[in-house]
């Protein structure tokens, strides 16, 4: 049994206001942390605050790269992503008590992202498949203007590039090329490991393509 479990949240009208001061003031370092493996995806060696990332191929890669910010005393949230449940996020070292996660926003995804950049500082958001362009762009905007982190995640396998102009206004677009599983013999065992192969690519400083091993 889970000793905690990640927060609802409908709005952030339900924080109260000790709370939220406390959430804005801990914003200080330009970058939030990256798992060790994962440096080397990034320019800079982390995300930096007000930047909008692209996730795609790999829930696990967003699991971990919340429980990277989160075990740092950073405060994350997550937004439409109800297959995604607290035990998967213990497992990937996801802190709890300072995760939220809003499951089923609907229509309303929008407002709510936007919401929860005056308090959290990276916001995880799986869009709808026919999500707005002006909606994009005002986030993204908003992000930066917050010094917030937005990670939009997708389940589809892309090539990074591609997925960072599905999102106008991304700087770096992360994607895995390849995946295999670990553990089992010849017809017996566990799963015990799983490898993934992630490539960067973006704009800027990650206009040449990186690639990272990683092994959850």
């Amino acid at each position: 049994m889970l000793a905690s479990a990640a927060r609802p949240l409908g709005s952030l009208e339900t924080l109260a206001p000790d709370l939220l001061e406390q959430l804005r003031g801990t914003r200080s370092a330009e970058l939030l942390p990256v798992p060790q493996a994962l440096t080397g995806l990034f320019p800079e060696g982390g995300l930096r605050r007000g930047s909008t990332i692209t996730v795609s191929g790999s829930s696990s890669l967003v699991l971990a790269l919340l429980a990277a910010v989160s075990q740092e005393s950073g405060w994350c949230a997550e937004v439409g992503s109800p297959l995604l449940g607290s035990a998967a996020a213990v497992e990937a070292g996801v802190a709890l008590d300072r995760f939220v996660r809003v499951a089923q926003p609907g229509e309303q995804w929008p407002t709510v992202v936007a919401s929860l950049f005056e308090a959290f500082e990276l916001v995880v958001v799986h869009p709808p498949a026919r999500a707005r362009e002006a909606d994009m762009r005002r986030l993204t905007a908003r992000a930066r203007e917050r010094s917030a982190v937005l990670l939009v995640a997708s389940a589809n396998t892309l090539v990074a590039s591609a997925h960072t102009e599905t999102w106008p206004g991304a700087m770096l677009g992360l994607s895995v090329v390849r995946q295999s599983w670990h553990g089992l013999g010849s017809g017996h065992g566990y799963l015990r490991a799983r490898e993934l192969d992630v490539q960067a690519l973006g704009r800027g400083a990650a206009t040449r393509p990186r690639r990272a091993t990683v092994w959850l």
